[in-house]
């Protein structure tokens, strides 16, 4: 037995657990975070180190872990933070997306590479966002499809578009329908012209979407 392992070794079989490439904080206990890492959750005390993730301190609201040397906080309920490895390239296949305060799916993300805060809606058929968010982002929607959506606030003049590209996490999807609406809207509704793109399950507090191949 001790001469197999030796021969394992030696062959570069056995290896390190791989590193993570993203984390999020969904709770705490004491000196305890539960942390959801690569969509696995975990509970990692202060001091301890899981998948390269060093945590240095827990509180209700945040922690603080290190990766590389490299400190990242994490706030409570916050969105998947990409870590390292294939993190930051946008050629990933799966989102993770831990629910925040009322249950809702909320991430950080972009479209046509601009900065935008998505709500995860499955209830919506296209990426929705007010006009006030396309301008700001140099959407022309003016130049898109008119048509009638509906809306909390009734039936309103809507413009269809093409969004060059969504990004969730490490993810990215191209040519993606959106309907641009003149109320006012605080997130980015993602809704299933994004979504269709993905099988989807939940995990008790938390959102899987892998893409679709």
């Amino acid at each position: 037995m001790r001469a197999l392992l030796c021969a394992l070794f030696v062959s570069g079989a056995v290896t390190a657990p791989a590193a993570a490439q993203s984390v999020s904080m969904s709770g705490s206990l004491g000196d305890k975070a539960l942390l959801i890492i690569d969509g696995t959750p975990r509970t990692v005390a202060a001091g301890q180190t899981v998948q390269g993730i060093k945590v240095l301190s827990v509180s209700g609201s945040e922690t603080v872990v290190e990766l590389n040397g490299r400190r990242q906080v994490l706030p409570l309920g916050g969105a998947q933070v990409s870590l390292g490895g294939a993190g930051g390239g946008g050629g990933g296949t799966q989102i993770v997306i831990a629910a925040g305060s009322g249950g809702h799916f909320v991430s950080d993300g972009a479209i046509n590479g601009k900065m935008v805060r998505f709500l995860v809606d499955t209830g919506a058929t296209s990426v929705s966002m007010s006009e006030a968010e396309a301008k700001r982002l140099g959407i022309d929607y003016s130049r898109g499809q008119a048509g009638l959506a509906r809306t909390a606030n009734g039936t309103v003049t809507a413009h269809r578009v093409r969004l060059a590209s969504v990004r969730v996490g490490d993810v990215t999807v191209y040519d993606v329908e959106a309907i641009v609406v003149p109320a006012p809207m605080e997130l980015v509704l993602l809704g299933n012209s994004f979504l269709s793109r993905f099988q989807m399950r939940r995990d008790a507090d938390v959102l899987v979407l892998d893409k679709r191949l």
